[in-house]
């Protein structure tokens, strides 16, 4: 089954599809034909369509309607071999279906994946071998600039995700925190969550911490959440610390209802009764 960061990348692409022609000639240096639009196509590459020949994506890059590329998107998290098997399958099924060239984009979640995926695939006819385009987080494009941000949030998105080290790791940051301002709060909800889930942990602390520190991202419904949500967190470990060190015990009821609890009036009320409190009672009720 799909990851929940596999499923999140893929949908960069159904949200924006010219992001495939971005990243192969931004970051692979492939040339690519000019388009007037791109769109998404099935993913079911043969009549049957068994699961090991449905792609993750498909890009239809198209001038005056007719099609003149086509990109079959995959995620690897991982190496999988059954995928050198289907991926000459999907690409020589495009070209019949839709009588334009086919490329292969394989979107890596490591620098060893992205090797892995990019070694040749030797079909046995002479001359016909498949050397796919894998982009892994070293080849994914750093970008600090809050209008280029503004303009191409699924590109920040995967910037954000490869490069927690960078030397520019806040301005990379503060463009991931620019873009989600000009998307809806249901995308900006799930790009920021897939981000997180992908950093590092202290990555992602300093990411949290750039969230609450910053002014500007308050004007969004998405930033307001976080924001207030952070800060809810924030009291009631205060309330856990303060019910410890009077060791007042806490069953697990109790607990999940302190963390669960969002409402900062409320959190702070049962912090200054926990103060002079000698059960958990005299503070909750």
């Amino acid at each position: 089954m799909p990851s929940t960061t596999h499923e999140a990348l893929i949908e960069l692409f159904r949200n924006r599809p010219a992001l495939a022609a971005e990243l192969l000639a931004t970051s692979l240096g492939v040339t690519v034909p000019s388009f007037e639009r791109a769109r998404l196509d099935s993913g079911d590459l043969t009549d049957l369509a068994p699961t090991e020949y449905r792609a993750d994506a498909v890009v239809v890059l198209t001038r005056h309607d007719e099609a003149v590329l086509a990109v079959v998107i995959e995620v690897q998290l991982a190496r999988d071999t059954r995928k050198r098997r289907s991926w000459p399958v999907y690409l020589t099924t495009l070209h019949a279906r839709l009588r334009c060239p086919a490329m292969l984009l394989v979107l890596c979640a490591d620098a060893d994946t992205a090797a892995w995926c990019r070694a040749p695939i030797a079909t046995g006819h002479p001359g016909w071998v498949l050397r796919p385009l894998a982009l892994g987080p070293d080849t994914v494009p750093v970008v600090t600039d809050l209008e280029e941000a503004s303009r191409a949030p699924e590109l920040v998105v995967l910037s954000a995700m490869a490069h927690a080290d960078h030397p520019d790791r806040d301005k990379v940051f503060d463009a991931l925190l620019t873009a989600l301002r000009t998307i809806d709060e249901d995308h900006a909800t799930l790009y920021y969550d897939v981000v997180l889930a992908a950093l590092p942990e202290a990555a992602r602390h300093h990411l949290e911490a750039l969230m609450t520190a910053r002014t500007y991202e308050y004007q969004s419904d998405f930033a307001r959440k976080y924001f207030y949500s952070g800060r809810a967190q924030g009291e009631s470990e205060a309330l856990l610390t303060v019910l410890a060190a009077r060791e007042i015990d806490v069953p697990e009821n109790a607990r999940t209802r302190i963390t669960a609890c969002t409402d900062l009036e409320q959190l702070e009320t049962w912090i200054r009764r926990a103060v002079t409190a000698s059960t958990i009672e005299d503070v909750l009720d």
